[in-house]
């Protein structure tokens, strides 16, 4: 039997997660402005330099362990109460789940899990550890971690397409919407759904949507508790 729940779609993006103190990689203190993108998080900089882009995934593997979900996220969590929710994030953190979300769909890696760098499809749960040189896959590859290198392509994009396309409701959070193909995903929405984007910035509005500019943590709430109302 089919669910009678109407289907909730939720984007986010790293401005969500910025609010649990994890710093953002596109605003003026970002980690790009400190670091140069090109040594840290492209597919040339592992094959020259692995031992530093490891340093720096386990860097942001530490910090991402270390924060909470915020408000924002268990109040996306709490939608799962009345609506087939699927989370669709730009942001290579576990704070979804750990808020209590069940469907995340992570277009960008995950944080908390290691692949091998001879096949992506060989994937293993981490839990926060650091990855050292030497650590290998059972094909004696070096491990490294599970997330999109620059140049590379992003995950589970025809999935999220299709979610998107069969919302009732969508709501974007977080996201300046400035990193492509991901953002173009919001307009794969139809054009019968409610749309609401919440953020600080974005770069284009996409045609259709309610903007409301500010954190995450003051405005998902409410937005997430006038739905449950309408349930």
């Amino acid at each position: 039997m089919e669910s009678s729940k109407k289907n909730i779609v939720v984007f986010t993006g790293a401005g969500i997660s910025a609010e649990s103190g994890l710093t953002t990689f596109r605003d003026n203190k970002g980690l790009w402005k400190q670091q140069r993108l090109e040594d840290l998080a492209t597919k040339h900089a592992w094959e020259y330099d692995p031992e530093r882009v490891l340093a720096f995934y386990n860097h942001r593997i530490a910090k991402a362990n270390a924060a909470q979900p915020n408000a924002a996220h268990h109040a996306i969590a709490e939608l799962e109460k009345y609506y087939d929710v699927s989370v669709i994030t730009q942001n290579v953190d576990d704070l979804h789940e750990r808020a209590g979300s069940t469907n995340v769909i992570h277009l960008h890696g995950r944080l908390n899990f290691v692949q091998s760098s001879l096949d992506a499809s060989v994937v293993y749960p981490w839990h926060g550890k650091p990855i050292l040189i030497g650590q290998r896959c059972e094909f004696n590859c070096q491990l490294r971690p599970n997330v999109v290198l620059f140049g590379e392509p992003v995950l589970h994009l025809d999935e999220a397409r299709t979610l998107m396309l069969e919302a009732d409701k969508v709501l974007a959070v977080g996201s300046s919407l400035s990193v492509q193909p991901a953002a173009g995903l919001l307009n794969e929405a139809s054009a019968h759904a409610e749309k609401i984007l919440i953020s600080k910035e974005v770069k284009t509005k996409p045609f259709d949507y309610q903007f409301i500019r500010g954190n995450a943590t003051e405005l998902v709430p409410s937005v997430c508790a006038n739905w449950l109302r309408e349930s």
